[in-house]
């Protein structure tokens, strides 16, 4: 495994050894009622947790940060409208923050690719937006490697299904698309990341300190954004040094603690990509791999997993039991069923 953007091995040092624990914050209106309110309380939490992260010798670069919350469609269609998209209905169209080099003929590839996967997948690109930031905020080592930012707009086509079938085809878009990025020669590889793509979920993140989230990101002056859940995460370095694209959340989870186990998941799981199948993939499973990306963090790495197992047609606590086993073995306390649950798919379990 290559860990190109850390320090090299030398003394007691081992760069595969880089891991820490993080903070998590989440909230939720019980009753699923949208409001703005709820986000600025998250963002509160989010501040709260800034001990949970770390800073070096550049005071104001933090090790990432970030906030997911549901698609706030009256915001997006009334920030889409004033860049010329028409937005369709909610849930019919996909949205996500995308990461894009700096470079111009390196962008204008990138939004190439873009284009010609979806096009493939038979979904429709709406257009791009690019986000507002307020980059004065955030500190100099965060500036240097910082990305352009952009939105993607994303309409479902009308012979996908429904809501989940479309969000497999995302999946099926974002993995192309990454497979294509890491083939690729860009000098700037490193600035490119799809943070998320989906008509259920948005993701705000970045390598920011917890309290400069807010204001980095201008949207969130708007009082329009609004969402009834809210997950929030200050990161601190897990088993990676921080970049962009490893800040937290991530698409399905915000994962805090740290996976020892963490090489020997990775190498299951890739032993197991050959035996893959789905009926929803069809013959696009081959374009989902690898499943897991070298060099991520344990927590971006098992919400790979974890989100190969929901799309592929796996409950989200079924898949959870998959990948975090209880120490079913010698447990007399159990219930039977929970038992023969593991009895039954011991060869399915993924990460323990």
């Amino acid at each position: 495994m290559k860990y190109t953007h850390l320090p090299k091995g030398q003394g007691l040092y081992d760069p595969q050894f880089e891991k820490d624990s993080c903070g998590v914050g989440f909230l939720c209106d019980i009753k699923g009622r949208k409001s703005n309110a709820l986000i600025k309380k998250s963002l509160k939490v989010l501040k709260r947790l800034a001990h949970r992260g770390a800073v070096g010798s550049d005071p104001k670069t933090g090790d990432g940060a970030g906030i997911l919350i549901q698609t706030p469609h009256e915001f997006f269609a009334k920030v889409a409208h004033k860049t010329k998209i028409s937005l369709p209905k909610k849930g019919e169209y996909a949205t996500g923050l995308v990461f894009l080099p700096t470079n111009k003929e390196e962008y204008a590839f990138c939004k190439r690719v873009f284009l010609k996967v979806i096009k493939e997948q038979e979904q429709i690109l709406l257009g791009w937006r690019r986000v507002p930031v307020d980059n004065s905020v955030i500190g100099k080592s965060a500036k240097e490697t910082e990305p352009i930012i952009e939105q993607i707009f994303i309409a479902r086509n009308e012979n996908t299904k429904n809501q989940l079938d479309f969000e497999r085809r995302l999946y099926v878009i974002r993995k192309q698309i990454e497979n294509t990025m890491r083939a690729s020669y860009l000098k700037q590889k490193s600035f490119f990341y799809i943070t998320n793509i989906s008509s259920r979920t948005f993701s705000y993140k970045g390598l920011l300190m917890p309290e400069q989230v807010e204001d980095f990101f201008v949207d969130f002056q708007d009082k329009d954004i609004k969402s009834a859940i809210v997950l929030v995460h200050s990161r601190y370095s897990t088993n990676t040094f921080p970049t962009w694209d490893l800040a937290q959340p991530f698409r399905f989870l915000a994962h805090n603690g740290e996976i020892n186990t963490l090489r020997g998941n990775i190498n299951w799981m890739r032993a197991r990509e050959g035996l893959l199948k789905s009926p929803f993939f069809e013959w696009d499973i081959e374009k989902l791999k690898p499943i897991l990306r070298e060099g991520l963090s344990d927590s971006a790495t098992i919400d790979n997993a974890l989100e190969l197992l929901v799309l592929g047609g796996r409950g989200l606590a079924h898949s959870m039991m998959m990948l975090i086993p209880a120490a079913w073995e010698n447990s007399t306390l159990m219930p039977e069923k929970v038992r023969n649950f593991f009895l039954k798919y011991p060869d399915r379990v993924l990460y323990g």
